[in-house]
């Protein structure tokens, strides 16, 4: 086919040697296969932020580090250098995102590079050598939903260790690989310690897959890896929890209060103290 206007440059330095199709095209993106060599990647295109779709994308780049006050000045105002930083910031936090977790065994695709606003991949292919589908496009059994439900939550625990949340996790933005459910679309990651709706987002991701996966495996419903996911990560104990995703017992309700209290107790300790007030003289 003919390369569209956004992967013309690329063709043309020979980053990549031809453009074969279209593979699906987002809310944020348009994803193109693409020949590099012998090998078959992806080519993924971002849209334009006038463009973009994605709802309450203000929330997710909450602690994003910027470089100096008139960047963050551009960026609140929304001016042309503004939305080209947040274009960029945009980009930027999938390719950190993926080179940091794919050295880790977890299911997302290698990065292969982001070259002028277009991010190249790792196709991902199901048994048959086709692209692989995405988990919305399948149906699977009872014992194949439970096991695939255990990696996605095993990859959200190593990527919350990483300080890192998906912030857009469902079926749409998983795919059915040929060794298992594989998590794409990154650009919206949050940092679980600087943007204070973590949890939140958090919860959500989690629970948008326990949803899915419950249609194939209904005792799914029941289980609450969010809270318990959060609990750890806390306390700092991700790296060797073994989750079981049981409702948290009195105990450890109580427990986290007690965190919480000492927290803002040594917040409160670390502050210098008050001045004194000054005496109101009496009238008389």
């Amino acid at each position: 086919m003919k390369a569209p206007e956004h992967l013309l440059a690329l063709v043309e330095e020979g980053v990549i040697d031809e453009v074969l199709r279209p593979l699906l095209s987002g809310k944020e993106a348009a994803v193109y296969i693409v020949r590099s060599g012998q090998e078959l990647c992806c080519a993924k295109v971002y849209k334009d932020t006038q463009q973009r779709s994605f709802k309450h994308s203000a929330e997710y780049q909450e602690g994003r580090h910027v470089r100096n006050s008139r960047e963050a000045r551009a960026l609140k105002k929304r001016s042309k250098y503004g939305r080209e930083q947040a274009q960029m910031h945009w980009h930027q936090a999938e390719l950190n995102a993926l080179m940091m977790l794919q050295g880790e065994s977890l299911c997302v695709p290698q990065a292969l590079g982001c070259f002028d606003g277009v991010l190249l991949m790792e196709l991902i292919t199901d048994e048959h050598g086709d692209p692989a589908p995405r988990l919305a496009d399948v149906t699977m059994s009872q014992s194949q939903a439970r096991a695939a439900f255990a990696l996605v939550i095993g990859a959200v625990q190593h990527m919350l260790q990483h300080g890192l949340v998906h912030g857009d996790l469902s079926e749409f933005n998983v795919l059915q690989g040929v060794n298992g459910p594989v998590i794409i679309d990154f650009p919206q990651v949050i940092n679980a310690a600087a943007n204070p709706h973590a949890e939140r987002i958090l919860t959500r991701d989690v629970n948008n897959m326990r949803r899915y996966f419950s249609r194939f495996a209904p005792e799914l419903r029941a289980t609450h890896y969010a809270s318990e996911l959060w609990r750890h990560y806390r306390r700092g104990t991700l790296s060797e929890a073994v989750l079981t995703g049981e409702k948290p017992t009195t105990t450890e309700e109580l427990d986290d209060v007690l965190d919480e209290l000492q927290a803002m107790l040594a917040d409160d300790s670390s502050r210098p103290p008050a001045p004194p007030r000054r005496k109101r003289a009496s009238r008389r």
